[in-house]
């Protein structure tokens, strides 16, 4: 039985998804096929980052000091559990009624059904009466309202204590990477990163109006660590691509520098994805859902100090440490090298194409006869 033959049709091509764009983007990044001037545009990385770095120092002069917790301010803090109408201008007005002369009144949401309200230190009269206040106004019984008073004695040795910590731990980062490194430039390099990270986190805080706790000290704090792991990856694969660069002479010391950071940028991104991921989640649950403020707090520092731990890597760190070894005389001597090896073989290039676009000239040939018969 004869059947016609049907042409075959082509299949029609797949577009690429994200994720085989992702990784065709980090195989060029990785293979120098696409490149950021992350060493090359360093000036103007590292003046932004001088510039942030001012305008985060001077944000708590802007904005009137920091919004500190109760912890290291001190005063009288009240609790109100089982609130049907958790306004917070009820509470206000309460406090407002019971002890006008109360100041740095601060009433907030921090869980479901949950006040809370931050004042200035409060005379036992006055205590009762705020207490009694915030009991009719919200329509709970006493039990419901719980007082307590938090020194600021407590909150300076807090503060001291975190002070003393953060000193030891950037002594022991310089020694620590000096020793692994083997050179102080990159201890010097990391240490501008995390003061980067420190500096800009806490003047953002300052800036926007956060409060800072002791839980958003100690996210200060795991933020350092974060940046200084994510700064040893890149400074790994530095000296990786720069070991026994002296002999080469087809790439320059800064080249090679900017290529280790590309090549890390993929992984650098990665990390910080995973990082804010669940740190997100637990300050949209934490602060949004639940209310739970000491979760606020330490997500809170976690995510904005996550994000710009990463740029204090790429931008800081990274940058800063090529600046400080471009001006030694051998990275100096070698590129200088490696330009003119580049700058040979593009004369000797031109040359070649030069003998090949002329044609050749004729050749005059005399022949001389030799007569071979012997007398």
């Amino acid at each position: 039985m004869w059947s016609p033959c049907l042409p075959q049709i082509p299949p029609l091509p797949r577009r690429p998804t994200v994720a085989n764009k992702l990784a065709q983007f980090g195989n060029e990044l990785h293979s120098g096929q696409r490149s950021f001037g992350f060493v090359p545009k360093r000036r103007l990385w590292l003046t932004i980052a001088l510039a942030l770095v001012v305008l985060a120092a001077l944000a708590p002069v802007m904005r009137g000091g920091f919004n500190l917790g109760i912890e290291f301010r001190g005063g009288s803090e009240f609790t109100v559990s089982q609130v049907a109408d958790t306004d917070i201008s009820i509470g206000q007005q309460a406090i407002a009624d019971a002890a006008p002369e109360a100041t740095d009144v601060r009433v907030t949401n921090i869980a479901a059904g949950t006040v809370r309200a931050q004042m200035s230190e409060l005379t036992d009269d006055e205590t009762l009466a705020v207490g009694q206040a915030l009991q009719s106004a919200y329509g709970v019984s006493a039990d419901q309202v719980t007082s307590s008073f938090v020194g600021p004695t407590w909150g300076a040795g807090v503060t001291q204590q975190a002070l003393v910590g953060l000193v030891w731990f950037i002594l022991l980062v310089m020694i620590g990477m000096a020793l692994y490194f083997r050179t102080w430039k990159m201890s010097v390099s990391a240490i501008a990163g995390l003061i980067f990270t420190i500096v800009t986190t806490v003047g953002l805080y300052a800036l926007i109006g956060f409060e800072i706790t002791p839980s958003a000290i100690i996210g200060f704090l795991t933020v350092l660590s974060y940046s200084l792991y994510d700064t040893v990856v890149v400074f790994d694969k530095i000296r990786e691509n720069t070991e026994g660069l002296e002999k080469r002479r087809d790439t320059t010391f800064a080249e090679q520098v900017n290529l280790a950071v590309n090549q890390t940028l993929v992984r650098s991104i990665n990390t910080s994805i995973v990082g804010i991921l669940p740190v997100g989640s637990i300050l949209f649950i934490g602060a949004l859902l639940l209310g739970a403020g000491t979760l606020k707090d330490l997500s809170l520092a976690l995510f904005v100090g996550i994000i710009i731990g990463t740029l204090g890597t790429l931008f800081v760190a990274a940058p800063a440490y090529a600046a400080l070894r471009l001006g030694e005389k051998g990275v100096r001597e070698h590129t200088e090298l490696v330009r003119r090896a580049r700058q040979g073989q593009a004369e000797e290039g031109e040359e070649r194409e030069d003998a090949v676009a002329q044609p050749a000239a004729p050749v005059m040939v005399t022949v001389h006869s030799v007569n071979l018969d012997s007398k």
